[in-house]
């Protein structure tokens, strides 16, 4: 599943070309992803202009000037695919779009934006990917966002924050890193990754984890994503930006995915263990 730099990586992708763009049409092609559409969703969509493209850990935000604001969320297989259009003005302009579909292509987004006429397309092999409307003003007291933690590339995150976060928590700290209350937006891979770098153990406790264990940890979460962010994300098996471009981070992996091959630090072999249904990677000598 995308974690926070591969949907920031869409969400860049995305920016130039949606944000002060009229939104044209809508073709919805299906009733459903992961969850049903809002009611009246094209209608609510169209005509009106996407102020900012915004993010809130792995969701993608477009505020419109309706008041409303368009969450996406990527699920596991969700990409989007920008193409510019010919516009005539005339009835039937788009009916050559209604031909030749794609089967995974489930929702279309005709936009006038800065660039001219385009259109974005989302496509989800899997629909675990999701859409949702809400009063822009409402955002953060939603079901989405209510109990949500910081954001890790934002001054509301430090070691300090960290540090009282993971206070009294008896579950491993790889688990509580992945819990959205304790951070926002980070996953299985950068949970690991970020761990490796400020030499921890997923299996130590998080409530072990506090003091100078967390001024450790938070700023190698902040390093490791930011490093991902430039590199375009991680392409492991589906995703790409939405230009097409695949990420590259995971060429840089100390120890995600590479259980049996030498740590780069000391040169022992990485291990994994299954910490809650997940694969964990780590060095065992590195990592205390």
């Amino acid at each position: 599943m995308p974690e926070l730099p591969e949907v920031e990586t869409v969400r860049r992708g995305l920016a130039p070309v949606m944000e002060g763009a009229r939104i044209l049409r809508v073709e919805l092609r299906r009733a459903d992803l992961r969850f049903p559409f809002p009611d009246s969703f094209v209608n609510r969509l169209t005509g009106w202009r996407i102020a900012a493209a915004d993010r809130r850990a792995k969701y993608l935000l477009f505020h419109l000037t309706s008041g409303e604001t368009l969450i996406i969320h990527l699920g596991m297989t969700g990409r989007f695919i920008v193409e510019a259009e010919e516009l005539d003005g005339k009835p039937g302009a788009f009916d050559h779009l209604l031909t030749n579909i794609p089967a995974h292509d489930h929702v279309v987004f005709h936009i006038d934006g800065p660039d001219g006429v385009a259109k974005v397309t989302y496509n989800d092999v899997r629909r675990f990917g999701f859409m949702d409307l809400i009063e822009t003003d409402k955002l953060a007291d939603s079901t989405h966002f209510a109990e949500m933690g910081p954001e890790p590339l934002t001054n509301s995150f430090s070691g300090a924050s960290l540090s009282d976060a993971l206070h009294g928590r008896n579950a491993p700290v790889k688990q509580a890193l992945l819990d959205q209350r304790v951070i926002a937006g980070l996953g299985n891979i950068y949970v690991c990754e970020a761990l490796h770098r400020a030499g921890i153990s997923p299996k130590r406790k998080a409530k072990s984890v506090v003091g100078k264990r967390a001024e450790r940890l938070a700023p190698a979460i902040r390093d490791i994503l930011t490093e991902a962010i430039r590199a375009g994300g991680s392409t492991l098996k589906d995703y790409a930006g939405a230009d097409g471009a695949l990420g590259y981070f995971q060429h840089d992996f100390k120890v995600y995915d590479r259980a049996g091959q030498e740590c780069g630090a000391c040169s022992q072999p990485i291990k994994r263990i299954v910490q809650s249904g997940r694969s964990t990677f780590y060095c065992s000598s590195c990592q205390r």
